[in-house]
């Protein structure tokens, strides 16, 4: 009886840091991604245009903006759907903050103009699949994917058009401020809500935790 209840302990544990394992590795594929993307010359990607009109208003870097949009959009799920909210939403955005501004400065381009549009659809899918990551490890979704599953669960929506509805919010927000729009910003629009969708299915389907 007492064998069984350590092991099952154990295995609470062992599940616990394989989910926090992928909650970081999924919060740096996607700080690498979004940083790929929207340093690639073609405007920003959705959210990201808020961050850079955050940014333009305010003395501040992209990281910082980051943070401060998670904290408004984590009051957001707090009085709406509070379960989305774990400490590894918390983790995940300190994580996502740091590691953008600490992978931009290594970034690095073609003359080419192709092949940093082929980067920028690339930066879009690993933030897509990081997001994915995180979200199915289940300690809490980043703050834009808490909101986006908040209103998923609670409304009914489907993730990919709820995404774009976001992501129009955010681009109309963010231009005003100063934002960079352009074809990033269409790009992610179109296909970050669709490819998100389509890799929580497969990532779930592929990893048992």
């Amino acid at each position: 009886m007492c064998g069984n209840k350590v092991s099952m302990v154990n295995s609470g544990k062992s599940n616990l840091f394989l989910r926090s394992i992928l909650l970081v590795i999924g919060t740096m594929i996607a700080a690498f991604g979004i940083d790929l993307a929207i340093n690639a010359g073609f405007g920003g990607a959705t959210l990201a245009i808020l961050w850079q009109g955050l940014s333009n208003v305010f003395p501040i870097t992209i990281g910082q903006s980051s943070i401060i949009v998670a904290v408004a959009m984590v009051l957001f799920c707090w009085f709406y759907d509070r379960k989305q909210i774990h400490v590894g939403t918390l983790v995940y955005q300190l994580v996502y903050g740091f590691c953008i501004d600490i992978f931009e400065p290594y970034l690095i381009y073609s003359d080419n103009r192709m092949i940093n549009f082929l980067l920028m659809l690339l930066g879009i899918t690993f933030l897509s699949l990081g997001s994915a990551l995180y979200s199915i490890a289940d300690l809490g979704r980043g703050s834009y994917e808490a909101m986006t599953f908040a209103l998923v669960n609670r409304r009914g929506w489907k993730i990919s058009y709820t995404r774009i509805g976001l992501d129009i919010i955010c681009v109309v927000t963010g231009f005003a401020l100063g934002g960079k729009v352009g074809l990033c910003t269409i790009a992610t629009i179109l296909i970050s809500g669709p490819l998100l969708q389509l890799f929580v299915k497969m990532c779930k389907s592929v990893i048992q935790i």
